[in-house]
């Protein structure tokens, strides 16, 4: 038997949370990154992230993953949700404007298309996804800037960084998409705990062990890790058990926004023109290529 999942106006507030907890996070970063690397960075945000994860799942009696194969999707996700992502956009934004790596991530369903389609049994690939993706496509080469792809790895590497930081989150979604069936809290926290283990010695490795940061940077990385780490991922699990998966991708929408509203505002950041043309784009790309999606937000919700 289905039921209606329709938003209520908890799940409204919910998903515009998400959006803002997500796009600040760009900002917070580059405010974090003036005392640390983006190793040590990407490292102190996700175990801090994991002992608030890890403190919800003591207290709500909840248990870990358990079986070698779960703990192989736990692994992965931790990979590519986690560890490498964040990484790769701390280490971009020592160049490149937050406005320009919040804009990027919003063309992580144009990764998940295709990767879908290759992977998950009965997705299907229409003339609006197709549509879409060349449209979206078209944005991140005016947001990259054709100039820039010739203009050598200093200039290109930092923005294609902020491209293989979507294509990870595209994969850690097709990894929690074809994972065994767990709770979903405990699996975030668990697999920020693995991504603590794997990038801590790398980062104190690579980076050494850093010098006392200042106030702004501890509150930004204090943000960062209660905030768009902790919080966000008790949000998505809320709102997606509330009003459903098809809800949620509004936040995909919300996350250029802020981030280019707060990186203006708070950062001071001048953004060429063709930053917007591009944000422009790559939003339209996004309606066409979720547009049967959208429409059974506007139909009344989606059937669970």
């Amino acid at each position: 038997m289905t039921a209606s999942l329709t938003p209520k106006p908890a799940d409204w507030l919910s998903i515009l949370a998400l959006g803002f907890l997500w796009g600040s996070s760009f900002m917070a970063a580059k405010i974090a990154l003036a005392d640390f690397g983006p190793l040590t960075l990407a490292a102190a945000r996700i175990v801090l992230g994991a002992v608030l994860l890890l403190a919800v799942v003591a207290l709500t009696g909840r248990s870990l993953p358990r079986g070698a194969r779960a703990w192989g999707f736990v692994l992965a996700f931790a990979v590519f949700s986690n560890a490498l992502p964040f990484f790769l956009l701390n280490w971009a934004q020592l160049t490149v404007p937050s406005s320009f790596a919040g804009i990027m991530q919003a063309t992580v369903p144009f990764f998940v298309l295709p990767l879908a389609i290759a992977f998950v049994p009965g997705e299907t690939f229409g003339w609006g996804k197709l549509a879409g993706l060349l449209v979206g496509f078209l944005g991140v080469v005016i947001l990259i800037g054709p100039g820039e792809l010739v203009a050598g790895p200093a200039a290109v590497l930092p923005r294609l960084a902020c491209v293989g930081a979507a294509l990870c989150y595209a994969l850690g979604g097709l990894v929690t998409r074809l994972a065994p069936k767990m709770d979903q809290i405990a699996y975030s926290a668990a697999a920020l705990a693995v991504a603590g283990v794997l990038s801590t010695p790398a980062a104190l490795w690579v980076e050494g062990v850093p010098e006392i940061p200042g106030a702004a940077s501890l509150t930004a990385l204090a943000f960062l890790a209660a905030g768009p780490t902790a919080l966000a991922a008790l949000l998505l699990v809320r709102t997606i058990r509330s009003a459903g998966p098809t809800f949620v991708t509004l936040v995909n929408y919300m996350v250029p926004v802020w981030s280019v509203l707060l990186g203006v505002l708070l950062l001071a950041e001048a953004l060429p023109g063709s930053f917007f043309w591009a944000m422009a784009l790559i939003l339209v790309g996004l309606t066409l290529s979720q547009f049967s999606a959208l429409q059974q937000l506007v139909h009344g919700g989606r059937k669970a």
